[in-house]
């Protein structure tokens, strides 16, 4: 969407003016100077107007994020302390938004995704006669019920000149919002893993 400029604004406002001889428009006259002050009035409306629409589409909210972020009850539990970053807090948003349920690996790879974190999902399988081969892994119990979020490398190093204060972590390991994330939407019969790559 591009915004009409001030010339076209003051060639619209002209046209609807009267005219005669009484009326100046040439572009020298101060007729002409006060309907182009009007016209810049129109044109930074129209700016404001597509800041405003992009600002307010979830991917790219920027004007209206603290009311998307109303609405959909964020921060929430999870979010708290996590969200220091724009990107971040417009991936949680399209995330509440798009996250109907769903128990597919396809699904929790998907909302991953619009979270900002790229990862795969083991599932891990019971051993069946006919179907498992000899050296399987013999899961039973719990295991049966359990799968793994593979979240790669999300260790950070903590300690820097300059922003490290006494007591801070030398270095820090896993990812607190991931983890509440999936433990918050998993269903419930199931147990959650995260792994992370060293």
């Amino acid at each position: 969407m591009i915004a009409y400029s001030v010339e076209d604004y003051t060639k619209a406002l002209i046209s609807l003016a009267p005219h005669g001889l009484a009326w100046n428009w040439n572009p020298d006259s101060t007729m002409h100077s006060v309907l182009k002050g009007l016209a810049w009035n129109y044109h930074i409306s129209d700016i404001d107007s597509i800041q405003l629409l992009s600002g307010s589409f979830p991917k790219t909210a920027t004007v209206m994020l603290t009311e998307w972020e109303k609405t959909l009850g964020l921060p929430d539990d999870c979010a708290i302390g996590e969200m220091d970053s724009l990107p971040k807090r417009q991936g949680a948003v399209v995330s509440r938004l798009i996250s109907t349920g769903g128990q597919s690996k396809p699904f929790f790879i998907h909302l991953a995704d619009e979270l900002g974190y790229q990862v795969t999902i083991t599932e891990f399988r019971a051993l069946r006669a006919g179907i498992s081969a000899c050296g399987d892994s013999l899961y039973t119990g719990d295991w049966l019920y359990t799968w793994r979020i593979n979240a790669g490398d999300t260790e950070v190093i903590a300690a820097k000149a300059g922003i490290s204060y006494c007591g801070d972590p030398l270095r820090s390991w896993g990812d607190r919002y991931l983890k509440c994330k999936f433990n918050q939407i998993s269903p419930p019969h199931t147990i959650v893993q995260i792994g992370y790559s060293e």
